[in-house]
């Protein structure tokens, strides 16, 4: 059984990525500056334009040419090609020979974000040896809760990755919650998911009749495939989405409520937050709101408001298997 370590959705997405950049799906020998040539057009080096000077305040040519593996004059096109579109983000500085963001520096593509910044610290910090260079230069000191790592057998994502794309089902031998000992299922897979520690993969089971969570690493091997059960648009708890309004938690105090109405985005002390009913029971778990009366005000901080109507999704919805 071959098996990677995976700790978050980060981390596995970087490790994909490059597993699977050539044509042959399983790893290319193509050496990685080629595979960004021929994916990466201009329109792909004018965000990373953009992105270096919103986060590392400068850029030059070399950057493009290293990155992409472009010729020289390609980058002076693509760096006077975005001069065009936002002439007011940069200036030629000759003492540095380079390009520097302007104090009126406004991004000109959403993936110059502090959301993508941040995920690019992730992946670097997460330690994925072999994903692709992400596009920063100058990387602070990072550090990532640890959390224990999960074993998932490489061909069983593949598998898995294979079923959803052709709609077929699969035999599979998975450790159940229920049993002592690994048994058959009988899966049709469509959609995967992860609940912040763990990968999960959402299938009709053959078995129960019903669509089910599944977690990845609890599947020890695929035995072959089977007949397809119901497809996607069955799965009425997938294709559900729920409204979570949460809010500061009222027993805190003033000025407590009011940090938390900044962490978490609120306009006049909540905000409003959609899952789909599946993974209903993992957000809940996640932000300690599972139960009311467990956790203390100064540790769960915030509320549901409309508790009542989210208990009635919850207490339909299907758990794990």
């Amino acid at each position: 059984m071959r098996s990677d370590k995976v700790r978050g959705p980060v981390a596995s997405a970087a490790r994909v990525t490059h597993k699977t950049a050539g044509r042959g799906g399983r790893g290319s020998d193509v050496a990685p500056s080629t595979r960004r040539k021929a994916r990466w057009s201009q329109e792909r080096r004018l965000e990373f334009i953009d992105f270096r000077l919103c986060w590392d305040g400068r850029l030059n040519r070399s950057d493009l040419t290293d990155f992409f593996d472009i010729s020289v004059p390609q980058a002076s096109l693509d760096i006077a090609r975005y001069t065009e579109l936002a002439p007011d983000n940069l200036a030629y500085d000759r003492s540095t020979r380079s390009y520097a963001g302007s104090e009126n520096f406004r991004a000109l593509y959403p993936s110059s974000s502090a959301g993508r910044f941040l995920n690019e610290l992730f992946a670097s910090a997460a330690h994925t040896g072999d994903a692709e260079p992400g596009m920063l230069a100058f990387q602070p000191a990072v550090a990532i809760v640890p959390s224990p790592a999960r074993s998932i057998d490489v061909d069983v994502v593949i598998s898995l990755q294979r079923a959803m794309r052709e709609g077929t089902g699969l035999r599979v031998v998975y450790q159940s919650l229920s049993r002592p000992e690994p048994g058959p299922r009988t899966l049709t897979p469509h959609a995967l998911a992860h609940d912040g520690l763990r990968w999960h993969v959402r299938a009709y089971c053959h078995t129960r009749k019903a669509f089910r969570d599944f977690v990845i690493s609890r599947m020890l091997a695929v035995e072959g495939v089977a007949p397809a059960g119901p497809d996607a648009k069955a799965d009425l708890d997938w294709n559900t989405l729920v409204t979570l309004v949460l809010a500061p938690h009222p027993l805190l105090g003033e000025g407590h409520r009011r940090a938390i109405e900044l962490e978490y985005g609120m306009t006049r002390g909540r905000i409003e937050l959609r899952c789909r009913k599946a993974l209903l029971f993992y957000v809940l778990r996640h932000l300690r709101l599972d139960d009311d009366a467990a956790t203390a005000p100064e540790a769960r901080q915030i509320v549901l408001r409309n508790r009542a109507q989210v208990e009635r999704h919850r207490g339909s919805a299907a758990r794990e298997s």
